[in-house]
């Protein structure tokens, strides 16, 4: 495993395409060629919560976030720009709590399973909040070699 070096004070949308009010994700803790670990603060308001909780249904997309992460760290060490990926799908997602309080720092954990040659991804992921894991689900994504011509070809 080649650990991806770490700088804290790199800003979270340097490695992802997403921006505010949908960057959900705060910071890389660590990244190898295999896993990512990043950190989200539940707001205690957004486009999410409701009375004062997120429900653990957004764990979809916070754990597309830190795949999003790991490629963008991943590119950004060979030198190449961070690129558009697609969330396909996921499997098995179970959620242990309905919702999670604002506040809470959760933790979101991904691990590469399986990378294609064209583009395909499987990732193992799951979301802690201390020691508790909260959510957990396998995440099918496919980063496009030219993502604008498929956008532009989809609508």
């Amino acid at each position: 495993m080649n650990p991806i070096a770490v700088d804290e004070t790199t800003p979270i949308e340097s490695l992802i395409p997403h921006r505010a009010p949908m960057c959900l994700i705060e910071r890389l803790i660590e990244a190898d060629d295999e896993h990512v670990l990043v950190e989200a603060v539940v707001p205690a308001q957004g486009r999410f919560v409701r009375d004062g909780a997120m429900p653990t249904w957004v764990g979809i997309e916070l754990m597309a976030q830190a795949v999003a992460a790991w490629a963008g760290a991943r590119a950004q060490r060979r030198g190449q720009p961070v690129r558009l990926g697609l969330l396909l799908g996921t499997r098995k997602y179970e959620m242990r709590r309905a919702a999670l309080p604002a506040g809470a720092r959760l933790r979101i954990h991904a691990r590469c399973e399986l990378l294609a040659g064209n583009g395909l991804g499987m990732f193992e992921c799951r979301i802690t909040l201390a020691d508790e894991e909260v959510a957990s689900a396998m995440l099918s994504v496919y980063e496009p070699a030219d993502a604008t011509s498929l956008m532009e070809a989809a609508s």
